[in-house]
């Protein structure tokens, strides 16, 4: 069974006392912050008071589920930036921050009148996370930054998919996951260097590069060799086998035989150990040039048997094998449910939601989930006084349509 946990509003966590103002929208920024916030950080997601962050909208049977998941332990305070009023309590709030997260255009931040000369006079310290599509210059820098765009320019599509088809994007959002873990990487560089003494400073994070970085040889396999990646399904062109197999019931089969002593283990287990010397397997370089006969070969085992007829062979042979999940089996499964994977937590909407749990597991200060995504402006007045306003500056930019305060979360 899923593991449900209640919030831990008040728990010992690794970043506390850290403060990162989010004026990110969608998925990279929230990304980079939701690991700083896991982990204990205050992060205040900055909102248009009219809408809020973009991810509210992706709804699911008409709940926000990727802000919930996504903005969990977050504040929000809804501001409009459009006047003077709204930039100049942004900036009071950003000169109490450590971080800053945007990703507007390059230049939008300086026409704010709060670009990096400014916010670093008045907080030294500050470390600013810049997140765009192709990077802070370049010929492309004012190119809209959408992570398909760069899914598809890195090269990674044109090798996604089977050769005799059409490119493949992925069926997520690849670009701006990784790049939020290389921000939220970036960031904990960053204040190592403040807490050794030294300045804030600005972080580039363009989702291109973070992409192109993933992809591993290419560009110098290339570079040598003259050849281009290839679409090869579920194939590896590095090693076999390697592929995913059907059953005879319906279910596939990932395996994985990347070194010598598995691929040997594997032609065993399917009794065709007289594959370890022939010519055209005994080595990684010779399956891999007769990638064909090795994979039928293996292929042909699997789907003479069932899911359960399979894995029982490989288990016992320790094959690197193991079932392709969909969505309700990993749910289903004991690991995930036993090391509390997956986790219920509190939704005030319908009672819980099913999210990730926090990682990496820190041994000595883990991670904590300790709040709800919060309502649109659900922190705007508590913000509000921490950095100096008092009741009556609130009910003036209420009044002004500066700020917003909590509205439902439904």
């Amino acid at each position: 069974m899923i593991r449900r946990i209640e919030f831990e509003p008040d728990a010992p966590v690794p970043l506390s006392g850290i403060r990162v103002v989010d004026l990110s929208r969608l998925v990279a920024g929230n990304m980079v912050s939701l690991q700083l916030a896991d982990q204990g950080a205050e992060v205040i997601k900055i909102e248009d008071p009219k809408v809020g962050d973009p991810l509210r909208a992706w709804r699911v049977k008409g709940q926000s589920l990727h802000w919930k998941v996504y903005s969990r332990n977050k504040k929000s305070l809804a501001i409009n930036l459009r006047p003077q009023a709204g930039r100049d309590v942004l900036a009071d709030l950003i000169a109490t921050a450590d971080i800053l997260i945007e990703n507007y255009r390059p230049g939008t931040l300086e026409e704010m009148g709060l670009g990096p000369d400014v916010l670093h006079v008045r907080n030294p310290k500050l470390i600013i996370v810049r997140i765009t599509g192709f990077g802070q210059d370049g010929p492309y820098r004012d190119r809209p930054g959408f992570g398909t765009l760069v899914e598809a320019m890195s090269g990674f599509a044109s090798k996604n998919g089977y050769g005799d088809r059409p490119p493949v994007l992925p069926p997520l959002a690849m670009a701006d996951m990784i790049s939020g873990l290389y921000g939220a990487y970036a960031i904990m560089v960053a204040l190592r260097v403040v807490e050794r003494g030294g300045k804030g400073q600005i972080i580039d994070l363009p989702l291109l590069e973070p992409m192109i970085s993933v992809l591993g040889p290419d560009a110098a396999i290339y570079r040598v060799s003259g050849e281009k990646p290839v679409r090869t399904g579920s194939r590896s062109l590095t090693t076999s086998p390697r592929n995913v197999y059907g059953t005879n019931d319906g279910r596939f089969i990932a395996i994985s035989a990347s070194i010598q002593a598995m691929a040997e283990r594997l032609f065993r287990a399917i009794g065709r150990a007289d594959m370890i010397d022939d010519p055209r397997f005994r080595t990684n370089t010779d399956r891999v040039r007769n990638i064909d006969e090795c994979d039928g070969i293996v292929a042909d085992f699997i789907a003479a048997r069932s899911l359960a007829e399979n894995m029982a062979i490989f288990e016992a042979a320790e094959v690197t094998a193991i079932a392709v999940y969909e969505i309700d089996q990993l749910l289903d499964d004991p690991h995930v449910q036993e090391r509390g994977v997956l986790v219920e937590a509190p939704d005030e909407e319908s009672g819980s939601v099913l999210m990730h749990n926090v990682i990496p597991r820190l041994s000595e200060t883990p991670g904590k989930l300790r709040t709800a995504a919060p309502s649109l402006g659900q922190h705007t007045r508590d913000i509000l006084r921490d950095i100096g306003c008092d009741d009556a500056r609130v009910a003036e930019l209420v009044a002004a349509g500066v700020i917003k305060e909590e509205t439902s979360n439904a």
